[in-house]
C-alpha cells in the first residue's frame, strides 16, 4: 500500500481575520494542505523560524514589521533562500510590485483577488519547489559563470552574485535549456509557474536585470529577435576572445 503524501504547510501572514479565514478555507478544502495564520510580522518570523513552511503568503500592510521587512529578514537567513514567497496586498502600483519582487518575492498579487487564482499560484510554487528538489545537485561551470543551483549560489569570475529568487529561477531554466531558444511565453509558464495575462515585457525586464548582474557572463544570454532568449554554452576551457 502506498503511503499518503505528506501534507504541505502554508503560512499566511494577514492581519485581517476575514481575509485570512477565506485563504485558509480555500487552500485546505482540497485536503492536502495545512494553513497556519500569523497576524503580525513578528509572529510570522517566529512561526517561520520554528517550522519552515512550504509556501509563505505575505500581506505587506502589517502591524509592526511590514511585509517587505519580513521578506528581507527571511531572505537574509540561512535556509530561507528557496522558500516560495507570494505577496498578497492592496498595494497595486508598479513601483510597489517592482520593490516587492526585488526584495525577493516569487510572486505578487493585488487585492481584491481571486481565491481560485491564489490557490493555483500556490500549487505552481509547490510544483516548482518539488521540481528543484528532484533535480538534485546541479552545477554549471563556464568560462566566467559558475552556478550551483542546489546551493543557490552564483559567481562570475569568482565573485559572488546576488540574485533575486525570480532571477535565479530564470537563469536556472535558461541554463537547463542551454543552446536552445526559449520563448517569452515559455519562460512565463515555467519560471512564473502559471498561465498568466502578465505582459511578456516582464520577462524582458528580468532578463535585463539578470544580464546587468552577470557582468562578463551577460553575453551568454542571447536575444533571438522575434523568438525569445537562448543561453549559449561557454566552456571553462574556451579561449578568451
Amino acid at each position: 500500500m502506498t503511503a499518503p503524501s505528506p501534507r504541505r504547510r502554508i503560512l499566511v501572514v494577514e492581519d485581517e481575520p476575514d481575509v485570512a479565514g477565506l485563504i485558509k478555507h480555500t487552500l485546505e478544502r482540497t485536503g492536502d494542505l495545512d494553513v497556519e495564520i500569523a497576524h503580525t510580522g513578528e509572529a510570522a518570523l517566529t512561526k517561520a523560524t520554528e517550522r519552515t513552511p512550504d509556501v509563505l503568503i505575505l500581506d505587506l500592510n502589517l502591524p509592526g514589521f511590514d511585509g517587505l521587512e519580513v521578506c528581507r529578514i527571511l531572505r537574509g537567513r540561512q535556509g530561507f533562500s528557496s522558500l516560495p514567497i507570494i505577496m498578497l496586498t492592496a498595494r497595486a502600483g508598479e513601483a510597489d510590485r517592482i520593490r516587492g519582487l526585488d526584495m525577493g518575492a516569487d510572486d505578487y498579487m493585488t487585492k481584491p483577488f481571486s481565491p481560485r487564482e491564489l490557490a493555483a499560484r500556490v500549487r505552481a510554487a509547490l510544483r516548482r519547489r518539488s521540481d528543484a528538489a528532484r533535480a538534485g545537485a546541479d552545477v554549471y561551470r563556464g568560462r566566467h559563470l559558475v552556478a550551483d543551483f542546489e546551493a543557490v549560489a552564483v559567481a562570475v569570475d569568482d565573485a559572488p552574485v546576488r540574485l533575486t529568487r525570480r532571477e535565479f529561477e530564470l537563469l536556472r531554466y535558461l541554463v537547463q535549456n542551454r543552446n536552445r531558444v526559449v520563448s517569452r511565453d515559455r519562460l512565463l509558464e515555467r519560471v512564473w509557474g502559471y498561465q498568466t495575462s502578465v505582459e511578456t515585457r516582464s520577462v524582458d525586464v528580468h532578463i535585463g536585470r539578470l544580464r546587468g548582474k552577470l557582468g562578463a557572463a551577460a553575453s551568454q544570454i542571447e536575444t533571438v529577435v522575434g523568438l525569445g532568449y537562448r543561453f549559449i554554452e561557454v566552456p571553462e576551457t574556451a579561449a578568451a576572445g
